[in-house]
Order: C-alpha cells, then structure tokens, then sequence
C-alpha cells in the first residue's frame, strides 16, 4: 500500500476536521438551500456525510456492499437535526481509526471487486472514502459561496482555517 494505516486514517481525520471547519461555516438559516431541485440540500448533504465513511468501510472490509444495512444507516442520519450531524461527523475521526485500525496489512491489500471495479481494499478506501470526502466537501464549499460566504477561500477548503490567501509573486 503506497499509505501506511497510520497516513490514511490521519488522512481520514484531516478531512474530518477540514469539513467541520466548513461546517462552521453554515448558516442554519440556509440549511435547505440547494442549487437545482434534484441537488441534495446542505442538510441533506451533511447527513449523508455522517454515514458515506462508516458504511463503506465494513463493505470494503468485506468485500460486500450490505445495502438493508446502508438504507437503515440512511434512514437514521435522515431522522437527524443540525446539531445531530456535527455531532455525528465529529466522532468520524475516532471511528476512522477504530474501523481502520482493525485492518491488516494483508486486508488492505486484499483484492476486491466493489461496484463493478476490481482493485485492492487500500485502492478503494482511497478512491472512494478520501476521494469521497474531498469532492463532498468541495461541494459543501461550493454551497457556502453560493449562499454568500464570499470571505471563504481556497485555505477554508483546503487548509480547513481562515486565513488571508497568499499574493501571487
């Protein structure tokens, strides 16, 4: 594996604290903004959020996407209010390393074939849960500067603070 178990689940929880960040950054008035009727609202976002990592991994662990169990996870981040989700994707961090910390390094490089594509478990932990995280939350971002947070910067979505962006030499 080209990361250590120890440089994913850092990656995991870097994410983790970059979306918080982002989060803070949401107006409560504005939860159910969405950019086009077929769009997931903020909230709706966010609730997926709460369940995109903690339902993939024992997929990928397994090699099998459980999708009763998916849709019960789906149904309770749903049930859940603002202050449910943060609540929910600030244990994220804690969970990423419990649920990673259970693999081996033979599981990570153990061959699986997840929604139509064959690769190894360490291959599809990277493509679709830190990849995940980044393109949702490059989406929440997107949300926040539609709604008018045009004090976010490119340091908020990648650095996860606020901060002046850099002048250009």
């Amino acid at each position: 594996m080209v990361l250590t178990k120890e440089e994913l689940i850092s990656s995991l929880q870097n994410e983790v604290r970059i979306l918080l960040h982002l989060i803070s950054k949401v107006d409560r008035k504005q939860l159910d903004y969405r950019p086009t009727p077929k769009q997931r609202s903020t909230i709706e976002l966010l609730r997926y959020l709460t369940l995109m990592g903690p339902a993939l991994i024992p997929a990928i662990k397994t090699g099998t996407f459980d999708g009763a169990a998916f849709g019960a996870a789906q149904a309770t981040a749903n049930a859940m209010n603002f202050d449910q989700v943060v609540a929910a994707i600030e244990k994220l961090s804690s969970s990423y390393a419990e649920q990673l910390g259970a693999f081996s390094d033979a599981d990570f490089r153990g061959q699986i074939d997840m929604f139509g594509q064959k690769a190894s478990r360490g291959s599809h932990l990277v493509f679709l849960l830190v990849s995940g995280h980044a393109a949702y939350r490059t989406q929440l971002f997107c949300y926040l500067k539609s709604c008018g947070r045009d004090e976010l910067n490119t340091m908020n979505l990648w650095g996860g603070m606020d901060a002046p962006m850099q002048a250009a030499n």
